[in-house]
């Protein structure tokens, strides 16, 4: 009875855990598994003769290789412009200002605003007819075109998407980084100042050495977000005009979903997939140090 008593209480937590397992794998595991094989299965074959034609043909692909540019050059400017977006905000949210509380709110706006909401509303900010960017340009500089276009111009485009996108991200790194800033001693700063010592010194003798940990961790996490960026990418221009704004992820969408190219685009998603785990192994080790 006592080793009967010993097993149960041993493994009664497998049983709890047993029904988010099988969730997890049929939502996660199985769905991975049909990828990979659909990846390395001929295109309109089916059992089991495999193939890396689809990989091969990945990388020769120029229209992979220039969304692969597009990508990390959408990825890169979205993190400078959250970053400093959200240090400046945080800054300024971290001080003892009437409506702080207030403000603090308002600036997490855009983080609740879903993708495609923020997409369809920043396409309706630049329609060149109807949209409110124009007259508001117009307004300082009259000779402006009314009927200016900036998400059909080839050297606007691809801006105007990253502009929306710094919009829509920024409250995620702001909300750690002013996490971190409160958990600084005020007394280091107080201690700084009877030194002598300037708010730029301040700021970078204390303030940036204290959020270091930090800003590492918010700009690996959200590094790997904006990645898979998705739905505000297919509001805003659908890929184009061209491909000038097309991402990996909306061209993995497009080649199974309008192409119907099925080996092909899981050879595409499965090496997008490498990529997020590669860009993610910063996250994780600094998640595994400070635990």
């Amino acid at each position: 009875m006592r080793s009967g008593h010993a097993w149960h209480d041993r493994h009664l937590g497998y049983f709890f855990v047993l029904p988010a397992t099988l969730m997890l794998a049929a939502v996660l595991i199985f769905p991975a598994f049909i990828t990979v094989k659909a990846s390395i299965t001929p295109e309109g074959g089916s059992g089991w003769n495999l193939t890396l034609v689809h990989y091969l043909k990945a990388f020769r692909d120029p229209v992979l290789w220039q969304t692969f540019k597009n990508t990390f050059a959408f990825v890169a400017w979205s993190l400078l412009g959250h970053f400093v977006l959200g240090l400046g905000l945080a800054l300024a949210l971290n001080q003892a200002l009437p409506g702080q509380t207030f403000f603090r709110l308002v600036t997490l706006i855009p983080w609740t605003i879903p993708d495609v909401v923020a997409g369809i509303l920043f396409r309706w900010v630049l329609n060149p007819i109807h949209g409110a960017m124009n007259p508001l340009i117009r307004l300082v500089f009259p000779s402006f075109p009314a009927e200016f276009q900036w998400l059909s111009n080839p050297t606007l485009a691809f801006p105007s998407v990253i502009v929306a996108n710094i919009w829509r991200g920024y409250p995620l790194v702001m909300v750690m980084l002013l996490a971190g800033l409160m958990a600084i001693p005020r007394e280091l700063y107080e201690a700084a100042a009877v030194d002598g010592a300037g708010k730029a010194r301040r700021f970078f003798h204390i303030t940036l050495p204290g959020l270091s940990t930090i800003i590492l961790i918010a700009l690996a996490l959200d590094m790997v977000w904006e990645f898979r960026r998705f739905a505000l990418v297919v509001a805003m221009t659908g890929g184009g005009p061209g491909t000038l704004t097309e991402v990996l992820s909306t061209l993995v969408y497009k080649t199974y979903f309008q192409f119907f190219t099925f080996e092909y685009a899981s050879a595409m998603a499965i090496l997008m997939s490498a990529v997020l785990f590669i860009l993610s192994l910063p996250y994780i080790i600094l998640v595994g140090r400070e635990q």
